[in-house]
């Protein structure tokens, strides 16, 4: 027992080594835009403060509500003394060290002949590889593995798909029994759906696909026939789940479906796979995933028991699947495709067997492996934290302004996501359209309470203003790359709101 603690005590040890060097290596780069300062990955750092200052809560969120998300980050804000920035900046690694919990569990028990610690975190290591290959600053990108360590690009629904996985993984092992597993499975199904109906399509379908192929010809029917009900009504549990939060959910992803539009997808996506392959990253990125894909299938074919073969089957058909989807229904967003980057690695731990060499041979690999390690993520922490607290004098201009001019202003969404994230009170800043419109969107609604405001925050971004009176700002601060246009006692009305 004591030395099953220890070794399952050195992964996690290992594991947080890894994270934090992958966490320092994405944030080095232009990647360090989607962790820190861009408009959609602000949400939950949003919605966990707003929940810890207390005060109305009328949210108005996408079809995504980021429950998991918005509790790990409340947690840690409420005990860790640390900016908002580095608050981000553990998160990412808290996502990598859950994402490693979950490919433990996919690993399955340890056998005489298998390895799963190490191989678990050889899968890390691997999708660390996969994320260090991504270095541009956009969130369309079809850079999918870097996503995981934001807060809001659904790395707890990526969590959920992959322990979902395990948990099948492991009711197939152990062959009988096991009541807790199927009731951890309903759970988890259920929480990712209701947080986020992606679930649905990046494991509820892949999953029933692999378990009715594998019920023919099959003795255990009953087990499998056990595992479809679970998972089929952990997930509709999770939808219905959803409706007393109808009132947060601004867009409910009906919309985003356009089947008509498939050929513009395919064009869409297309580009994306080409700017992909137009930087040697981007290459060594796509080459990778294709021979873990292969991998996979060879796997597949080779496995010699159910849970081998549900792991390596998942690793390949799930990215195939979405894929197919996500073109079929005519969408345009690479975050949809992100089993293309979790899903591939799977085929390492479908059947994480041991390698043979001398004990004492072991013991040192295993000695030199984890010295490496640490020392690697302990030279990262500086590297992330450089990343988490680089100076924007830019941005401190506008929040030092609006912070002592104790006055309401309001800027688009692009403009005014990160300067609302950073005040003292970040309702200070309304979030509008370019008519001066409430714009209802991944923000707190009681902000329009206000109905007016006397000043305007613009950047590059900003739509030029339509606004709903004559107005001539008396002063123009400057801020750099922003600019915040003084009405003085002059104050502007708040349109209706929209989403």
């Amino acid at each position: 027992m004591r030395r099953v603690w220890v070794r399952e005590s050195t992964g996690w040890i290992g594991a947080l080594g890894v994270s934090i060097l992958i966490a320092g290596q994405v944030a080095a780069s232009a990647r360090s835009e989607l962790l820190f300062r861009d408009g959609d990955s602000l949400v939950v750092a949003m919605f966990a403060r707003s929940v810890l200052a207390g005060g109305l809560q009328d949210w108005a969120m996408s079809s995504v509500l980021f429950l998991p998300e918005s509790t790990v980050f409340a947690g840690l804000d409420a005990v860790l003394p640390l900016d908002v920035n580095a608050l981000l900046a553990v998160s990412a690694v808290v996502n990598l060290l859950a994402l490693y919990g979950a490919l433990r569990l996919v690993a399955g028990r340890r056998r005489d002949s298998g390895a799963p610690v190490a191989w678990s975190l050889i899968v890390l290591v691997v999708f660390g590889i996969l994320a260090a290959t991504e270095t541009s600053a956009s969130r369309d990108a079809l850079e999918l593995a870097s996503l995981q360590l934001t807060t809001t690009y659904y790395a707890a629904t990526v969590v959920g798909v992959v322990i979902s996985i395990g948990l099948v993984r492991r009711v197939l092992d152990r062959g009988r029994g096991g009541i807790g597993l199927f009731v951890a499975l309903g759970v988890v199904a259920a929480i990712s759906t209701l947080t986020n109906p992606l679930f649905a399509v990046w494991a509820t379908v892949p999953l029933i696909v692999i378990i009715v192929i594998g019920m023919v010809g099959s003795t255990a029917k009953a087990r499998s026939a056990a595992l479809l009900a679970v998972l089929v009504g952990g997930t509709a549990l999770g939808l219905l789940a959803r409706m007393p939060f109808a009132a947060w959910i601004a867009n409910t992803g009906a919309g985003y479906a356009q089947p008509e539009q498939w050929n513009q997808s395919v064009g869409y996506y297309g580009g994306l796979l080409a700017d992909r392959l137009s930087t040697p990253l981007g290459v060594i990125g796509a080459v990778l995933t294709l021979a873990l894909l292969a991998w996979a299938v060879v796997r597949t074919a080779r496995a010699d028991d159910d849970g081998s073969r549900l792991v390596a089957t998942i690793a390949w058909l799930a990215p195939v699947l979405v894929v197919i989807g996500a073109i079929a229904l005519g969408t345009h967003a690479a975050r949809y495709l992100q089993p293309l980057a979790f899903a591939p690695v799977l085929a390492v731990v479908a059947s994480p067997r041991a390698f043979r060499m001398p004990s004492a041979v072991s013991r040192v690999v295993l000695s030199v492996a984890a010295v490496l390690v640490l020392i690697s993520g302990a030279v990262s922490i500086p590297r992330l934290a450089a990343a988490a607290e680089a100076p924007d004098p830019d941005l401190v201009c506008v929040t030092d302004w609006v912070n002592a001019s104790d006055r309401t202003g309001a800027g688009q969404f692009w403009t005014v996501r990160l300067p609302k994230l950073h005040l003292a009170d970040p309702s200070q800043l309304v979030q509008v359209d370019h008519q001066l419109n409430g714009y209802a969107w991944l923000v707190n609604r009681h902000d329009f309470d206000i109905g007016e405001v006397s000043f305007l925050v613009e950047d590059a971004q900003t739509v030029q203003w339509q606004l709903p009176v004559p107005a001539v700002p008396e002063d123009v601060v400057e801020c750099g790359r922003y600019r915040i246009l003084d009405f003085g006692d002059t104050t502007l009305p708040l349109g209706p709101q929209r989403s």
